[in-house]
């Protein structure tokens, strides 16, 4: 026996484990857990901190609200997609994709038309296996009206490491005036970077009937657009200065919307920041949105949306609507907003619906939301016959701006049923008392409460 070999063999081992141990102990709480704060997440997305947390898609529906469940189709793909340096090279862990640069496909950066390289580079990126486009660094690219079309024969990528910008001529959008940037009928796509969309939206703010009532009220475009797009990853990039919206997923099924920086001035007219509309199973997570209308919307069609860690303001708010709009049918379900900050907004979580309309506005939860200054900070206007029913408010604190901090506005045909209130704390900037108004809505009171029904 050789009791000093065995004696340092013990020594060893109990080191290892307490090493083990105590690396493991940095972070006993994943940070899905933790409750919102500035300090924690940096304010808005920290690239040197981002958190780690489950995605949202597929899910199950629960009866109550959206409850992610599943690892997403994205992340368990997300290898395949590679990876692009900052430089702008290939990685090594993408050497087997081609890589296709704007620029050699003609594209300059020097304040001329660059559609026809875009194009030319998007054509051949998706018939090739696994593409990847390449936007320069430190260059400016001009482009007009332009639709990046499908089905590609494989999995792509557009990475944006430089700026893109909007043609300012008005005449360059008389075929579609809908539309900017719009990408359709792609499945597996991905477009990050870190780069930045510039809409050039002046020109169209001035001519808008909201600035100008003299003028007729004319459509404007979306920035970027994407149509019927499946299994999509949008991250890592700087939208300014849409001439309408800034982002908007249609028809899309399977989506990420991740670490997006969305800016706008405070009176630039109906720049909503993501626009979701006939969309399902879609995440937005960390993203700081400052525009002039909702910094996200989310209308008929849509279901199984979760958004979190959302900083928010200037703007309209969170919206779900508006729904029924000319007499339509319009459906919204199982909505999950969680951790958001608002400041200064017009409206802090907002349910619209429209006279006339019909449909349902249901599952909904709006959960850990801190509101500052805020108009408005919970309201549902229904007082029509879109049926909005099973909202759940929990943990929403800070200071309203209105005296009335919560308003339930309901049809007396279709009450508002099953409105679960739970931790609410809002009052004015003052700390003084805020008011909440409360018409045919059925309302569920856990924990503290404040504002309060004067009829409960």
């Amino acid at each position: 026996m050789y009791p000093k070999h065995h004696f340092l063999q013990l020594v060893l081992v109990l080191a290892s484990f307490s090493l083990s141990f105590c690396t493991s102990q940095n972070d006993p709480f994943p940070h899905h857990h933790r409750p919102y704060h500035p300090t924690n997440y940096g304010g808005y997305y920290n690239p040197g901190r981002a958190y780690r947390q489950p995605t949202f898609f597929p899910g199950r529906d629960t009866g109550n609200y959206y409850q992610p469940e599943s690892p997403s189709l994205l992340s368990s793909k997300s290898n395949s997609f590679g990876m692009i340096n900052s430089a702008g090279r290939a990685s090594s862990l993408s050497n087997s994709q081609p890589t296709f640069n704007v620029d050699d496909f003609g594209a300059r950066g020097d304040g001329r038309d660059d559609s026809e390289a875009f194009n030319k580079a998007w054509n051949r990126a998706c018939s090739s296996k696994q593409g990847v486009i390449l936007v320069p660094k430190n260059k400016i690219y001009h482009l007009k009206p332009i639709t990046f079309s499908g089905p590609c024969r494989s999995s792509l990528t557009m990475m944006i490491y430089g700026t893109i910008k909007a043609s300012t001529r008005v005449l360059d959008y008389e075929k579609d005036r809908s539309h900017w940037i719009n990408f359709q009928d792609v499945e597996n796509l991905r477009v990050e970077g870190g780069g930045t969309i510039n809409g050039n939206g002046q020109i169209w703010w001035r001519n808008s009937c909201k600035i100008n009532k003299a003028l007729p009220c004319k459509r404007a475009p979306t920035a970027v657009t994407f149509y019927r797009c499946n299994n999509l990853r949008v991250a890592n990039l700087r939208f300014n200065n849409a001439q309408q919206m800034h982002l908007t997923f249609q028809k899309c099924l399977n989506v990420l919307a991740l670490s997006l920086t969305i800016i706008a001035p405070g009176n630039s007219p109906n720049t909503d920041g993501i626009h979701v509309t006939d969309t399902q199973n879609i995440q937005i997570k960390n993203c700081l949105i400052r525009t002039g209308d909702d910094c996200i919307s989310i209308v008929s069609g849509s279901k199984n949306v979760n958004a979190s860690d959302i900083t928010c303001g200037p703007g309209h708010g969170i919206s779900i609507g508006s729904l029924g709009a000319r007499n339509s049918e319009d459906y919204v379900s199982n909505v999950f907003v969680n951790r958001a900050r608002l400041t200064e907004t017009t409206n802090g979580v907002r349910i619209k619906t429209w006279q006339g309309g019909r449909g349902y506005a249901k599952n909904i939860k709006f959960q850990n939301i801190v509101m500052n200054n805020v108009k408005n900070p919970i309201i549902i206007d229904q007082n029509y016959s879109v049926q909005v029913s099973n909202v759940i408010y929990n943990n929403i604190k800070g200071t309203s701006a209105s005296e009335v901090a919560m308003k339930f506005d309901c049809s007396k045909n279709y009450p508002c049923g099953a409105i679960s209130l739970q931790n609410i704390n809002l009052v004015s900037l003052g700390n003084q008392r805020v008011k909440a108004s409360c018409v045919n809505v059925r309302l569920n009171n856990k924990g503290i409460v404040s504002p309060t029904c004067a009829s409960l």
